[in-house]
């Protein structure tokens, strides 16, 4: 059996099939249940003409259907393309064809805006609608539309395509497009399992066949995960995965709701409670505070980020408020998988582990000397995508093959220490340059955070007459708190240099971010560049 990541599910599924697979509201399903009704929807979208190596949208909030999906579309060796549900009709549009969809399984609240945009779509024939009582829209001509249920109604005798998968299948994965039009990061299932998956185990070695995967999961105690963000993100899908592989329970919330996530965390007993960065990880603690007494919180055990990192003061808050826990916050993207665990030292640095795979490269993608103080990105190489859909000049630049190799290079701007650690500094694509000074703002960010009344902040460049750029920061207070512009610099102050300290700073009702947690600076930049009352001290 090939490491395909449809077969692999199976192999487990075959091995553990009464335990508890999925959690989402009242609805339960075990091993046995999910791949059974995956199979459902496998053999109803080859019966709607869906052939290997198209793509199929999943368009539609957390749920079952979402996780039966995307395993449908991967055992007919389609592949399930993840649709942002926030996106406006204009961005919809795009993806939908950048994409190239012939099929779509879809949330009923979703239908209208897909049905609206259909027939600008050309390739797009078949949709199968999960019904939410939200009324049934008019569908073009040629596009069949059917009723969730009613396609899983027929069982297919066989396991659809299980002697054709193979380890070159893909696994397309799109971007966030927090700072452009989102991306598809086209995986080699095999690739996908070593480096997101980081092949079946988090915690030791990689499984090499699906016969080990198999029985280490029969052999395991099966863990329960809590996840609060979308699974339309990278982040979330790696953490799907990586529970059902191991055997282990996954418990979803339709949408992140901070006193809800400590209810589950007690019915369900969560051990593994993943958020993505500040944006979740803060509501979540204060949910704590203020009602963690009235919740039996004893199981979560591990507080793990991915897709966005989180702040220095967050994870002490964490420490503090649940005694023993280890606050996990992973390191990786759309482009390269699970590449660590972050740590930040006293110096306020955060520190990527020395590793055989993870480099830090020049322009010329050349690895940088440890010690040398030189400024590279952050790159991987080994189990790495092939390459980002329908764009061969950024797939040039972001996967090059280098004396026969291909890397990923990442956005992320980095320094090599004498130990070969790894000194993060932040997104090159955000770094303003203010008169020389190159300034990264999730260091600022960081410093912005840590003051008491601030609830979340985004720091970006703005045109300046004298310095090119200056630092400004959009700053979201916590309710009821109270903080000026001179304040929040003079905290900044003490923690980094002056030239990093925010020129500019507009305090709004609510830093925008993505449902998952990431940062859109967009979003940022444009309301620094409109807003007319500026504090410029």
């Amino acid at each position: 059996m090939s490491l395909n990541v449809a077969s692999l599910f199976e192999a487990v599924a075959a091995a553990v099939p009464e335990r508890l697979a999925l959690v989402c509201g009242t609805r339960r399903l075990s091993f046995a249940e999910l791949d059974a009704r995956a199979d459902a929807l496998a053999g109803h979208l080859r019966a709607a003409g869906v052939r290997p190596g198209e793509h199929v949208g999943v368009h539609m909030l957390n749920g079952v259907e979402f996780v039966e999906a995307l395993l449908a579309c991967l055992k007919i060796r389609a592949v399930p393309i993840n649709i942002n549900y926030r996106y406006t009709d204009r961005e919809l549009h795009y993806i939908y064809e950048d994409a190239g969809l012939v099929a779509l399984v879809i949330g009923g609240e979703f239908a209208p805006s897909a049905a609206a945009l259909a027939d600008r779509c050309p390739k797009l024939r078949h949709v199968v609608v999960v019904d939410d009582g939200t009324q049934a829209p008019g569908w073009p001509a040629g596009v069949e539309a059917v009723d969730y249920e009613k396609a899983l109604a027929a069982r297919p005798a066989t396991v659809p395509m299980a002697a054709e998968r193979g380890p070159d299948d893909h696994y397309v994965l799109y971007t966030g497009g927090t700072t452009g039009m989102p991306k598809g990061v086209v995986w080699r299932h095999e690739d996908f399992y070593f480096a997101a998956l980081k092949g079946g185990n988090h915690y030791g070695p990689p499984y090499g066949t699906a016969e080990e995967l198999a029985a280490a999961a029969a052999a395991g105690t099966p863990v329960v995960y809590l996840l609060t963000a979308p699974l339309m993100h990278g982040a979330a899908a790696y953490t799907l995965l990586s529970a059902l592989l191991a055997g282990s329970t996954t418990v979803l919330l339709r949408r992140f709701d901070p006193v809800e996530t400590l209810r589950l965390i007690e019915r369900e007993h969560a051990v593994i409670v993943t958020v993505v960065g500040d944006a979740i990880a803060r509501p979540l603690l204060d949910a704590i505070r203020e009602h963690g007494a009235g919740y039996d919180l004893s199981s979560m055990k591990v507080l793990g980020s991915g897709g966005a990192l989180l702040s220095r003061s967050v994870r002490e808050e964490a420490a503090s408020l649940i005694p023993g826990l280890y606050v996990n916050d992973g390191f990786g993207s759309s482009e390269s998988g699970v590449d660590g665990t972050i740590g930040i030292g006293p110096d306020g640095l955060m520190r990527l582990a020395a590793g055989p795979r993870i480099k830090v490269v020049d322009e010329d993608f050349r690895p940088i000397e440890p010690g040398s103080g030189r400024l590279g990105y952050v790159a991987r190489t080994g189990h790495v995508p092939l390459r980002y859909h329908n764009d061969p000049d950024k797939s040039a630049t972001t996967f090059p093959v280098v004396d026969g190799v291909r890397w990923a290079v990442l956005g992320d701007m980095a320094r090599v220490e004498e130990d070969g650690t790894i000194v993060l500094l932040g997104r090159g694509s955000g770094c303003i340059n203010t008169g020389g000074e190159k300034v990264f703002p999730e260091e600022v960010e960081q410093a912005l955070k840590s003051h008491p009344a601030v609830m979340d902040a985004l720091v970006a460049g703005v045109p300046d007459e004298r310095f090119g750029e200056r630092v400004a920061a959009v700053v979201e207070l916590r309710p009821g708190a109270a903080a000026g512009a001179e304040e929040l610099r003079a905290h900044c102050r003490a923690q980094i240099a002056g030239y990093k300290v925010p020129a500019s700073i507009v305090v709004a009702d609510t830093v925008e971010r993505s449902p998952s947690g990431k940062a859109d600076y967009r979003w940022a930049r444009n309301v620094l560049s409109t807003q007319t009352r500026r504090n410029d001290g």
